[in-house]
């Protein structure tokens, strides 16, 4: 709300306001206008309900200028005032005012008087009463946050002489005279705002008689190279002509301006400081949009460009197809050595029947070991009742996932150990291609490819594209970099020993296996991605479920980068994961989350308040580029391209769910807040795979 209000702000004062210059208005009905008004002199009381309107006195020139303060012309008309010893009348605009404060304090240091020329040079006469009220009133405060001072003078933008002034003109003026306000009009127009030369402005400014004038000038606005020069000439051909020049308030006998009241400082502060503020705001957003645009391209270049360099080396493997070992770790003899499959279980019921299923039909020896963690919904039975050789159950008290994994640990027969949740089935060859960079005893660890059961509908195919994404590019980034922070719950292999080096696994974080995964690599054990070891798993089918999901996901991760921030000093492997791992992990999936709705909101700032061709542009630029990105990891996991479609629309709701998640995930470790235990709801959609590829 507070960044929407600065936005609001700084495209109203910079953007919503009129053009320069002072043409007439389309609409010239005047037949409200009061005749006196039309027929009488330049400066205009209204109060009360009467009509009043005075002149200078002969041979009195009233000088005035409009639209600045401007940094380049305001100066330098200042100078040639000074120079020929005579003050004017400085109408400003208030959001140029709060702009450049110090040619407001110059203007009123040396003699001259300022008045309101609106906030935003608007046409008061097509205004809304509110926007009236607005414009006058936000050009008075700035007026007086700047100076001090409060004026009594107001010129409305788009009025020459009294002829002109039309019927929407003339309700605007009657209404701000009940607020105290002279109109000043102009009865001698240079109209220098057309930039016709500076002949033909000084010609504009020769008085044709003795009677006194209004006269209108510019010193902002537009380029007033003509302005000043004509001024120069004008006011020697006045002096020695005998005209007195002079302010407005002088020229007729008022006091034009006087000490605001307390309440009008604080009024007119508060408007100084808020503009100043959203200026603030709006610098500081654009600075972070450059960050943010160069860290997404070079994410893209990076991750694209690591993966190419891994799916390369997997293809220079010794034998085809899966299971294929890695050059980047040392080529040992093919693993053919049985493995512990561990199954943590709570109220699985759905999906237990598949997933022991499919591992069971695996191509490579594996004892299963279901660890029923305190279900009540009869998952421990199900299995059971299978009667399966090599399938033991053990049932314990409800402890969590990481003492139920601790269990299946201890209970394990083999040294090499598969963890996958009871939501997840695996295809015949998944296990024989999980554990085959074991042959490399440097390795402690292997994240499979989990892929998404439930890609029908749009939600799913959301979900389907970032696991690919994912697993196909991020993954291959951390596997060549060395600093894999999770091995995924859903497919995961360990050996013994690394596990127990580390003490299993903590039950610290709600992401246990990100906290597991980040231990093993500080504790010296490398970590790598096989791709060809395919995990299907259910995914959230609600945005509701999705949100739990991925809330508890992102809060474990917060956790457990908190927790092994030590790595950052470290050396070696823990070194890597602490300074590649975990500031790979803090950039773009902490920070630049939590900058990503001000992304949003600016955009929508600059469609209303901006190009919004060029805001489209930039918006297709970043979409092509994710395109692309998705396109590669897709190509790479050999999957169809048709969910592609679906992205464009991810980005008016799925990515922004995201982000929500992310910045609630920090707010609630920020204010220390135990965040309990979500449970995924399970829907009972896996099946055991018929054929090996893509389903």
């Amino acid at each position: 709300m507070a960044l929407g209000l600065a936005l609001a702000v700084q495209g109203y004062i910079h953007h919503l306001g009129g053009a320069p210059g002072d043409s007439l208005p389309a609409d010239k009905a005047a037949g409200a206008v009061p005749t006196t008004l039309s027929h009488g002199g330049p400066v205009v009381d209204s109060r009360g309900g009467s009509v009043t309107t005075v002149s200078p006195p002969d041979r009195t020139i009233a000088l005035t200028f409009d639209d600045g303060p401007d940094p380049v012309w305001t100066p330098r008309i200042l100078d040639v005032l000074r120079e020929h010893h005579v003050h004017a009348t400085f109408f400003v605009v208030g959001s140029e005012a709060v702009d450049h404060p110090d040619l407001v304090r110059r203007i009123v240091a040396e003699g001259h008087e300022v008045g309101v020329h609106t906030l935003t040079h608007t046409d008061l006469g097509t205004a809304p009463d509110w926007r009236r009220e607005l414009e006058v009133q936000g050009g008075q405060d700035a007026i007086v946050g700047v100076t001090g001072h409060a004026a009594s003078l107001l010129r409305p933008p788009y009025t020459a002489g009294n002829s002109a002034i039309t019927n929407g003109m003339w309700s605007a003026l009657h209404g701000m005279a009940d607020e105290g306000y002279l109109t000043v009009l102009s009865s001698l127009d240079s109209e220098d705002w057309q930039t016709p030369g500076t002949k033909a402005i000084e010609a504009n400014l020769a008085p044709s008689g003795p009677q006194g004038q209004v006269v209108l000038m510019h010193d902002g606005g537009g380029d007033r190279e003509q302005t000043v020069a004509a001024l120069d000439s004008a006011l020697s051909r006045f002096s020695a002509q005998g005209y007195k020049v002079t302010t407005v308030g002088d020229a007729v006998g008022v006091d034009s301006m006087r000490p605001a009241s307390s309440i009008e400082q604080l009024r007119g502060s508060a408007l100084v400081w808020g503009i100043r503020l959203s200026d603030f705001v709006v610098w500081a957003i654009s600075l972070g949009l450059v960050a943010a645009g160069v860290v997404t391209f070079l994410r893209a270049v990076l991750v694209m460009f690591f993966a190419a360099r891994h799916s390369r080396a997997a293809r220079r493997l010794p034998g085809s197809g899966r299971g294929r070992r890695r050059v980047d770790v040392m080529v040992g003899p093919v693993v053919t050595e049985p493995a512990t499959v561990i199954v943590p279980a709570y109220n699985e019921s759905a999906g237990i029947e598949a997933a022991v299923l499919s591992i069971l039909a695996s191509t490579h020896p594996v004892e299963v070991i279901v660890v029923d963690d305190g279900s009540t919904d009869g998952t421990a039975d199900i299995v059971e009742a299978l009667d399966l050789p090599g399938v033991t159950v053990i049932r314990k008290e409800n402890g969590g996932k990481p003492s139920a994994l601790n269990a299946g640990i201890q209970a394990a027969s083999h040294d090499l150990v598969v963890m996958v949740d009871g939501d997840t089935v695996f295809e015949p060859d998944t296990v024989r291609a999980l554990i085959q960079p074991f042959a490399d005893p440097r390795v402690g660890a292997i994240s499979g490819n989990t892929k998404v059961a439930n890609r029908g509908g749009i939600l799913g195919a959301w979900q389907h594209i970032e696991y690919v994404v994912g697993f196909n590019l991020d993954r291959r980034l951390f596997d060549v970099a060395e600093c894999m922070p999770t091995v995924p719950g859903a497919i995961g292999a360990f050996r013994i020993e690394a596990l127990r080096n580390v003490g299993g696994v903590s039950d610290d974080t709600l992401a246990e296996d990100t906290d597991l995964t980040m231990a093993l690599c500080r504790d010296g054990w490398r970590v790598v991605y096989q791709e060809d070891a395919r995990a299907w798993t259910e995914a959230p089918a609600t945005l509701g479920a999705l949100w739990r999901q991925r809330y508890r996901w992102c809060y474990g991760t917060l956790q457990a980068m908190w927790k092994h921030r030590g790595a950052v000093v470290q050396g070696g492997a823990a070194g890597k994961l602490g300074r590649r791992g975990l500031g790979y992990l803090l950039v773009l999936q902490v920070l630049l989350p939590l900058f990503a709705p001000i992304v949003d909101v600016f955009a929508l700032y600059g469609l209303i308040f901006l190009d919004p061709l060029r805001i489209g542009a930039l918006w297709l630029v970043f979409l092509a580029v994710q395109l692309l990105m998705a396109a590669y990891a897709f190509r790479l996991d050999r999957e169809r391209l048709g969910p592609l479609w679906t992205l464009p629309l991810q980005q008016f709701v799925y990515r922004q769910l995201m982000y929500l998640v992310v910045i609630q995930a920090v707010v609630t470790a920020v204010a220390g807040v135990n965040l309990r235990w979500h449970r995924m709801e399970r829907y009972g959609s896996l099946r055991v795979p018929q054929t090996q590829g893509q389903g």
